[in-house]
């Protein structure tokens, strides 16, 4: 895949439609679900009365996603490439989302229509856009490398991970990381020398260059920023603790060096499934001495305890309505004889299954014997 077919998977294009004049008619190409920034419209049967006020959802390159008014009132579907306000001059972008569902997503956005000032929606681009659009697209990559070399040059402590052109190709955004405030004055003059454009900088986390470069994950799929994740929740290493977890930074981090967004994935079921789970600093007192918690095991609904409060040593299974029991008699100055009447090993013997089947991971590295070759029978001749 060339770099044009990566820069219109960016915006949600099909790489087959590079054409002007594909473009133009590309509403019937868009499949549901092609690019991550999709919105499933279930109002879209519903007939809709076109008007001034009415707001179009507009995706650009990656995540970005701009509001604007349709003045004109133009019967736009989704899918098309339109020509909107910017500033300066115009962009192009592909219509996500139209109707109602469009102040639904304001609302989630946390975007007040009565303060919020939306900018004009123009056109349905035309051939003369598209091409001036194909063209500033096509600079994009070139741009990057340059920049960066522009930036190391200067010696600002900055990484450029991506750039976008706006559609008429008068400026760009330039997208950085950075872990301190840079001053990056120098930059945008060199930068706007150099390309001749306007320059807009824009800073982002580590998380969101995760998603604009992509990869596959620890688990061998597409990395979720890249793939579907288009709203970044924060991850607490709480979320690792709540899944017993072990909190080795090595695993628990992503590719961006963050912890990786999947954590967040499961909690609320660890959660709903331990609100009965007694306090993990409850020390049980039974005859054969005070037991101390070690580590839980949620879903089987078993607490493992040890006599040894330092190591987790002579481990004992140990049922929560069992836990709750001693709590109870512990309370009323009762100790019980023993912690449980289970041992580790009846419990492995009850609920554990190979599921991954009988065969050994290391089979494949045993050496088999090196078999001999027989030797070849001589035959005598005979002597006349």
């Amino acid at each position: 895949m060339n770099k044009m077919n990566e820069a219109l998977l960016c915006r949600g294009c099909p790489p087959n439609a590079q054409d002007p004049a594909d473009q133009a008619e590309i509403t019937g190409q868009v499949h549901p679900g092609c690019a991550k920034l999709d919105v499933y419209d279930w109002l879209h049967d519903i007939p809709h009365c076109v008007t001034e006020n009415d707001l179009v959802e507009v995706r650009f390159k990656n995540t970005r996603k701009v509001y604007y008014r349709n003045v004109n009132s133009l019967h736009i579907k989704v899918g098309d490439l339109v020509a909107v306000e910017a500033s300066p001059g115009h962009d192009i972008g592909m219509v996500s989302l139209s109707g109602e569902l469009v102040w639904n997503q304001l609302a989630k956005m946390h975007i007040q229509p009565d303060e919020y000032e939306f900018r004009k929606l123009y056109r349905k681009a035309k051939a003369v856009d598209l091409e001036k659009w194909r063209n500033a697209i096509a600079r994009e990559y070139d741009t990057m490398i340059r920049s960066r070399q522009i930036a190391q040059d200067l010696k600002l402590d900055m990484k450029i991970g991506d750039v976008e052109y706006q559609g008429d190709g008068t400026k760009a955004i330039f997208y950085y990381i950075a872990e301190e405030r840079v001053d990056f004055r120098e930059l945008i003059k060199v930068l706007a020398e150099e390309f001749h454009i306007r320059i807009e900088m824009r800073q982002i986390g580590a998380r969101q260059e995760a998603g604009r470069i992509g990869g596959i994950g620890s688990c061998g799929r597409e990395l979720c920023c890249a793939s579907w994740i288009t709203n970044f929740v924060s991850v607490t290493t709480n979320a690792a603790r709540y899944q017993e977890l072990s909190l080795n930074p090595q695993k628990l981090a992503g590719q961006c060096g963050k912890l990786k967004c999947c954590l967040n994935y499961e909690v609320d079921s660890y959660l709903e499934a331990r609100k009965d789970f007694p306090s993990a600093g409850t020390v049980l007192e039974t005859d054969e001495g005070k037991a101390y918690h070690q580590k839980t095991d949620i879903f089987k609904r078993v607490m493992w305890y040890s006599f040894n409060s330092g190591t987790a040593t002579n481990l004992v299974a140990v049922p929560v309505e069992r836990v709750w029991e001693i709590i109870h008699l512990n309370e009323q100055g009762i100790i019980p004889d023993k912690l449980a009447e289970k041992t580790i090993k009846d419990v492995e013997d009850l609920n554990y299954t190979n599921a991954a089947g009988q065969g050994s991971l290391t089979r494949f590295d045993r050496k088999s014997p090196r078999r001999l070759r027989p030797k070849p029978r001589v035959r005598k001749r005979r002597k006349e």
